[in-house]
């Protein structure tokens, strides 16, 4: 971005964002046998380069990532400084035996600011993001037969109304496909705060964080306002086809010296 983004979003300007990078990436092994998902190369450029690049350009100063499995290699892929981009990592212990609403919890007292979240199985297109440094927002797409997962359905103030696990039963109306990519002020932090430690005081360690947003959004103590990915690429990668669909969304970007380099060889 060439704008200064203090004086074009204000005061509510959100610098920090929260990867969650715990998960064994099974669906895509055997690529992920001896390296995380996010370390899984999408035309020779791996996810998690793909996201600190779209971050630095956005202005974000500060990244967090909840390691798990394979943790030293993204600690010694990325380190602990990239350009302004400051990086810090937490551990999940119980990634084997827990699921994303863990390793979301785990988060809780390493961020105490607004913050944005993602998945580490996502490459996307770098303006993508232009709606999502703003407080209370969640990335969704226009659900399309090849996408399947957790939908949500949006009213006419583009405000989320409910969630619905899955896409296999029927549905009047415009349902949307959630990208996992949401932002939050801090206030509605420490509300999922509180409702995440009665989850896991209960033992309820292996389900998704949509879980807690879901109910929250039905008992109105959490608001999120839909911003729309449908205009712009992104992919989510969780198998071997997804990737093959994703490298053609996001080709080879061939330099001057590559070209040279692979004509003369």
């Amino acid at each position: 971005m060439n704008i200064n983004s203090e004086n074009y979003y204000g005061d509510n300007r959100i610098y920090t964002a929260l990867l969650l990078a715990a998960g064994t990436g099974s669906r895509l092994f055997p690529l992920t046998k001896s390296f995380p998902k996010c370390l899984t190369l999408v035309n020779e450029k791996s996810i998690i380069e793909r996201l600190v690049t779209n971050l630095k350009k956005q202005g974000f100063t500060r990244l967090v990532i909840v390691t798990g499995y394979k943790k030293e290699c993204i600690k010694d892929f990325l380190g602990s400084k990239s350009g302004n981009l400051t990086i810090e990592y937490i551990n999940s212990p119980l990634y084997l035996t827990t699921n994303n609403i863990y390793s979301l919890w785990i988060a809780r007292n390493i961020i105490n600011e607004p913050f944005v979240l993602f998945e580490s199985d996502l490459v996307l297109n770098t303006s993508l993001l232009n709606g999502m440094v703003l407080p209370d927002k969640m990335a969704v797409a226009k659900m399309q037969p090849w996408l399947n997962g957790t939908t949500v359905s949006v009213n006419k103030l583009n405000q989320v109304t409910h969630f619905q696990e899955g896409t296999t039963e029927t549905y009047i109306g415009t349902r949307y496909k959630t990208v996992n990519i949401y932002s939050f002020s801090l206030s509605s932090w420490q509300a999922i705060v509180k409702r995440l430690n009665q989850y896991i005081s209960a033992g309820i360690v292996n389900c998704y964080y949509e879980t807690v947003f879901s109910e929250m959004i039905d008992g109105n103590s959490l608001s999120l306002e839909a911003v729309s990915f449908d205009h712009k690429s992104w992919y989510e990668i969780d198998t071997i086809n997804d990737l093959a669909e994703a490298e053609k969304l996001f080709p080879k970007v061939f330099n001057k010296k590559s070209m040279l380099k692979e004509a003369n060889s």
